[in-house]
């Protein structure tokens, strides 16, 4: 174990301790949400591993975290705190960049449940770890020059802070399977945001828009797919409206979409 190491090791224990002391001082098991926060990126914290000359890895690509909240106000509060731009995901990514860890493909999802479960190990949250393999998909192995749309989200809460495609439809909303009322699947988003995590996610509708690439201009072109909240591009400060029904806008590097209240980077590359 390297010295970095050890020192994280020692401030997250002592972090540990803390909290602990100041519970039982106030008789409170209950704990704020930002020290919800903390605690949850010190567990996160534990699960970087050095890698040799003084470098580290994060092992895992997606992060699930379940937050006690027996109540809708406790849910209020909590939500309050981990969501938003400035919430658990941008705490998680700091840490994993301030170790040197790679945190573009981290996938952090926030669920709030009413009940703990006996196999958490903190009475107020657990943390899930995997390692999930990225489907192979449609167009992955097209031609070397065909376009790739590299895609970042920057406001609101999906399954994937970056994205990269190769494909002729990449579909946009919130949730990663939209059903009917049968229960029939009749949708897969390829930039799913996260059901419920958040006021700016809930503006994404589960059918929100679609990027369509046009192979022979080499274009790729935002369509609205009847969005409740709107679909826009800011291009260089100026933003320009996405109308339903219309033959879609072309989009340009650098552009950013606004997808109700969320909001998307682009790059295209080749």
């Amino acid at each position: 174990m390297d010295i970095l190491t050890k020192v994280r090791h020692i401030e997250s224990t002592i972090a540990r301790r803390f909290d602990s002391a100041a519970r039982k001082l106030t008789r409170s098991g209950a704990r704020e949400p930002l020290e919800i926060v903390h605690a949850i990126v010190d567990a996160v914290d534990r699960e970087i591993q050095p890698s040799g000359r003084g470098k580290h890895v994060f092992p895992f690509n997606s992060i699930q975290v379940s937050v006690l909240a027996p109540s809708r106000e406790v849910r209020d509060r909590l939500e309050t705190v981990l969501a938003g731009d400035s919430g658990l995901r941008r705490r998680i990514d700091d840490k994993l960049r301030s170790a040197g860890c790679d945190a573009s493909d981290v996938a952090v999802a926030i669920s709030y449940v009413g009940r703990a479960q006996k196999s958490w190990r903190d009475p107020e949250f657990h943390v899930k770890f995997t390692k999930v393999e990225a489907p192979k998909r449609e167009g992955d192995d097209a031609q070397p020059d065909r376009s790739r749309l590299e895609v970042t989200v920057f406001r609101g809460v999906a399954e994937k802070r970056t994205y990269s495609f190769v494909a002729e439809r990449i579909d946009l909303g919130r949730c990663g399977e939209v059903k009917g009322a049968s229960g029939r699947l009749i949708r897969t988003n390829d930039v799913a945001f996260v059901e419920g995590s958040n006021e700016i996610n809930q503006s994404v509708s589960r059918q929100h828009a679609h990027i369509s690439y046009e192979p022979r201009s080499r274009e790729f072109r935002l369509y609205d797919d009847d969005s409740a909240h709107g679909t826009h591009i800011v291009r260089q400060g100026t933003t320009v409206t996405v109308v339903r029904g219309s033959r879609g806008v072309r989009l340009k590097s650098g552009d950013e979409i606004v997808l109700g209240d969320a909001r998307l980077r682009i790059r295209i590359n080749g």
